[in-house]
């Protein structure tokens, strides 16, 4: 039992995989996707592109789905850069000598990161000041800006607040309040609103 603007999205996300080589089985699939590439993608594997045929990357195979980057400041720095672009307009464009192709791009972007290069607890590290900026400096401002939510690291023995199932109920029926919202209007998400509609 699907509804239309989720078969709508499937279809979509179908042609995508179909065009990049890399179908998701026989069957129509309408989970959404959820793509998680190594920390040393580059920007041509992440945002697409290539030679001689372009060919759509990491987002836009997690196109109406959600793309995961863990070890951010570990991506190469090129590739987040890349990024920048496809998270303002929900699409990749790709110019070549012969001409210019776009591909999809509107996915959830969620990531994760150590606050060292090493990785380990506060009191395991021994990183020391200059290595922890340079490490964060890695992460340049224009691209985090365009985090709509960033969440510190919860310590060993910190209250880690609701389960994860009870969050999905709650985020479930978000997103069925947000379809029966704008079910009659040209939308499909509440990020895709234009200002003058919120």
């Amino acid at each position: 039992d699907v509804c239309s603007s989720d078969l709508d999205e499937a279809l979509e996300v179908a042609k995508i995989h179909s065009a990049a080589a890399t179908a998701r089985g026989g069957r129509l699939v309408t989970v959404p996707p959820f793509r998680a590439p190594h920390h040393g993608a580059s920007a041509v594997a992440l945002v697409g592109g290539g030679a001689p045929r372009p060919r759509p990357g990491e987002i836009s195979l997690a196109h109406r789905g959600a793309l995961f980057l863990d070890e951010l400041p570990e991506f190469p720095a090129p590739a987040l850069e890349a990024l920048r672009q496809p998270l303002e307009e929900r699409v990749v464009r790709v110019s070549r000598a012969g001409g210019s192709m776009t591909f999809p791009a509107d996915f959830v972007l969620i990531a994760c990161a150590n606050p060292c290069p090493c990785g380990r607890a506060a009191e395991a590290c021994r990183c020391g000041d200059l290595q922890r900026a340079r490490y964060a400096r890695r992460l340049s401002a224009p691209l985090l800006d365009r985090f709509d939510l960033r969440v510190p690291i919860v310590r060993a023995g910190e209250s880690r607040g609701e389960s994860s199932a009870e969050i999905r109920t709650r985020v479930a029926a978000a997103v069925e309040r947000q379809r029966s919202r704008l079910r009659d209007t040209p939308w499909r998400r509440n990020a895709h609103l234009p200002a003058g509609e919120i």
